[in-house]
Formats: C-alpha cells, structure tokens, sequence
C-alpha cells in the first residue's frame, strides 16, 4: 500500500490523485489522438470541454460523497436510484451547455449530445464500480481487524486462565524456610520475584524471544524442585542455542505444569523428564512424567485447563506450523509439541 507524509491521512491524497491523474489523461485523450492540422475538431473539443468536466464531477459525487454515506448504511437501492436521478440531471445539464457552447445550429450538436450521454452514464457506471470495491474492501478490512481483535481478546482471556497454584505452593515453600532459616529463603524469593514480573509484564508481548521463555522455563523447574526437594527427580536437557526466534510467550509452561501436578503426588519415585531442542526454524519440546492408575480420579474443576489453553492458542498463533501429541504409555504420560518458525 503507498504511504507517505502521515501514514493513513496520506491514503486519500494518494487515492485522489490517482483518480485526477486518470480523469486528466481520459479528457486529453480527444487532443492526443487528433491529428494536428485538424483545427476544426480540436476547437470543437475545446468548447465541449466545460460540459466533459461534469462528469469528473459526477463521478467524484458518486464515488466519494454518495457511495461511502449510502453503502455505509445498507442502502444500495437507494443508492443506484440516486445515482440514476443524478445521471439524468447531468445529461439535461451537459445538453443546455453544449447547446449554449456550439449554438442550436451547429450541424454536429446532435452527434455530440448522444456522445455526451454515453459519457455520462460511463461516468456514472465507473463510479458505481469504484464506490462498490472500496465498499467491499473497507468491509472486509473491518472484518479482519475486528477478528484480529477478537483473537487478542481471546489469547488474553487464555493467557490469564493459566494456573496460580505454583505460586501459592512457592509461596508456602518459602514461609517453610524463613521459620526454618534456610539459606535459600532470599534466593528462592528473588527467583519467584522474577518469575512473577515476567508473568505480569513480559508475558503480555505478542511474542518474546525464545532465549527468554527457556530462561522462564528454567527458572520456574527450580522452583518446583525447591518446593518438592528430593520427592521428585526431575531431568532438563536444552540442545541447541537460541537465535532471532521468537514464541508465544508461557507457552511451554502449561505442559511442565500439568506434569508436576499429575505426576508426583500418588506416584511411586515421581520422574520428569524436559527435553527442549531447537534449530534457527524448528522447536521440539518434549515433556515425560511416570503415572499409576492406582491414583483417585482428579476433582479439581480446572484439571486439563491448562491443555485444553495451550491447544486453542496453538490453533490460534500457528495454524498449519505446530505438531502437537499427547499419548500415555508403558506407565508413562508424554507429550511433544513441534513448532515449525515462520
């Protein structure tokens, strides 16, 4: 789209001229095709001239002043008889000028007035054409940005939907060790403390690097293995350096999640395996934790939330680019998610 000056407010200017530079090569196109000792019809042109500029101004009526304030409203019927009333008004109007300009007994008054009503109705078909494109286009530009704000709506209402109870459990971690006096009191707060702002603040990007959500990542696994101390044996393994790549942000945090929370609590020797491998255009993440079928069925309202959360926001911010499967196994629950970069 060309843009100049201030962006928007210059799209217009940039439209307009369009349409002038248009109109001014359609009007001179009689003088460039006649030939140049013919001086009878380049004058006759010029006197036909005054009453040719009308349909500049027919078309501009229709294209910019009726076509956006009826079409806005729905109102195409009343659009088209209007601009039908207003065709004929024009063709009366040319025909009172030509006859005044060529004078009644100007043996070529007629040829001129039935080239004048072609003109006219040319005019007025041509702005009907262009009112209607820009109609549609302005239409389907509002549909877009209001879907493109739906889709922020909904990424934010499934941004906020991700669980608080790690934060709570931290928190009664570290009241433990302040009544104990641990030395990992200050050190786990300044990390819950950065883990929180990036939840608040940094979370809220459409996209962060990626370098920032395995640092996220890490700091949130060292957390969890504060708080369960030896009751869980927890493995991450990071191949690859990140780049220039970025991701949507706390999107790989759900699935870790959903594993300290089903995979410790009722099994024997809890283990988590986190395996992150990435390339400049490609992401695998793949996140193992043991279960027992022995454990009592989940009464949390909010258990699968988190899964359910990531799979929308997926669909949402990767159609066609992400591999997502869940599957349990030989004792174990696995999932591995595959994001292709754009």
């Amino acid at each position: 789209m060309i843009m100049f000056g201030k962006g928007k407010l210059a799209q217009p200017i940039v439209r307009r001229l369009f349409l002038l530079s248009f109109w001014a090569v359609w009007l001179a196109l009689p003088f460039i095709m006649i030939d140049d000792d013919d001086s009878q019809h380049r004058e006759l042109f010029v006197k036909i001239m005054p009453a040719s500029l009308t349909n500049v101004l027919l078309f501009f009526i229709i294209a910019e002043w009726l076509g956006p304030n009826l079409l806005r409203q729905q109102k195409l019927k009343t659009y088209l008889f209007s601009v039908l009333g207003l065709s004929f008004l024009f063709i009366v109007a040319q025909g009172f000028m030509k006859n005044w300009l060529l004078f009644p007994d100007h043996k070529g008054v007629l040829f001129h007035m039935f080239r004048g009503i072609v003109q006219v109705f040319f005019a007025a078909a041509l702005g009907i054409g262009y009112a209607l494109v820009r109609h549609t286009l302005s239409e389907e530009k509002a549909r877009q940005e209001e879907q493109q704000e739906r889709l922020k709506s909904e990424l934010s209402f499934l941004r906020s939907q991700i669980s608080p109870h790690f934060i709570f459990n931290i928190l009664n971690s570290i009241v433990y060790l302040i009544r104990s006096r641990s030395a990992q009191a200050e050190p786990v707060t300044l990390q819950l403390s950065a883990l929180m702002r990036y939840m608040l603040y940094e979370s809220t990007d459409a996209q962060i690097p990626l370098e920032k959500e395995i640092g996220y990542l890490k700091n949130y696994i060292e957390l969890q293995k504060i708080r369960f101390e030896e009751d869980v044996e927890v493995r991450l393994k990071v191949d690859g350096q990140p780049a220039a790549q970025f991701i949507e942000p706390m999107l790989m945090i759900p699935f870790v999640e959903n594993a300290f929370k089903h995979g410790v609590g009722f099994v024997n020797s809890p283990e988590i395996d986190i395996f992150v491998s990435m390339t400049e255009k490609h992401l695998s993440f793949v996140v193992r934790n043991k279960i027992t079928l022995d454990a009592p069925e989940d009464k949390d309202r909010n258990s699968g939330i988190g899964l359910q959360n990531v799979r929308r926001r997926l669909e949402l911010l990767y159609p066609n680019a992400y591999k997502l499967a869940i599957q349990e196994r030989e004792g174990w629950f696995e999932a591995q998610l595959n994001i292709d970069f754009q």
